[in-house]
């Protein structure tokens, strides 16, 4: 949790390996197959290609039914799979974005804003996903709904120190024991 969303992309994409810090450094474990959800996503969507093109680039398994029935978990179904992918809506193309990293098999998610752009229906398919992920999840959101279901661990991170606590987030921004702590971070 940061108030700067600049600040969160930035360690993301740092994270990811897209970025360099300033300083310090970080290194993942052998085991670690990361997916990650940018907030910015346009240059994914440059080519002229349909829907189950687009996701056949980022699977082993290219069979059309199989990328179906990842394009069907987010709500793309029928002839929307032959739909381009240079036209798609914003909340269709985080769409494809969470399609493609369901399909990569990860057990840590990079999650960036994850709800902008999406629709009501959609959020509830994409949470419903994520309350069953059984790995961990980096994210950064000001969608308070979605983080109440979706977390269990708090962290706020701020420029004058960090609160990294095991809880739900509504017990974490009601805690008075926290409060004063949490204004000493900024």
């Amino acid at each position: 949790m940061s108030r700067d969303s600049r600040a969160m992309t930035a360690l993301f994409e740092i994270l990811k390996g897209h970025e360099q810090p300033d300083h310090g450094s970080f290194e993942w474990g052998q085991t670690i197959i990361k997916a990650y959800l940018p907030l910015e996503n346009e240059k994914f969507f440059e080519k002229d290609i349909s829907l189950i093109d687009w996701l056949a680039q980022y699977s082993e398994d290219t069979s059309e039914l199989y990328l179906r029935g990842f394009l069907g978990k987010m709500l793309f179904s029928g002839e929307e799979a032959n739909k381009k992918v240079n036209v798609l809506s914003g909340g269709e193309r985080v769409r494809c974005m969470i399609a493609r990293m369901m399909i990569r098999n990860a057990n840590v998610m990079l999650l960036d804003s994850p709800t902008n752009h999406l629709d009501l229906e959609s959020i509830q398919a994409f949470n419903n996903t994520l309350i069953r992920f059984k790995g961990i999840i980096l994210m950064s959101s000001h969608d308070h709904e979605f983080i109440q279901t979706v977390c269990n661990r708090v962290i706020e991170i701020g420029p004058k120190g960090m609160i990294d606590k095991q809880m739900q987030y509504d017990d974490y921004i009601s805690d008075e024991s926290l409060l004063e702590r949490r204004r000493n971070l900024y």
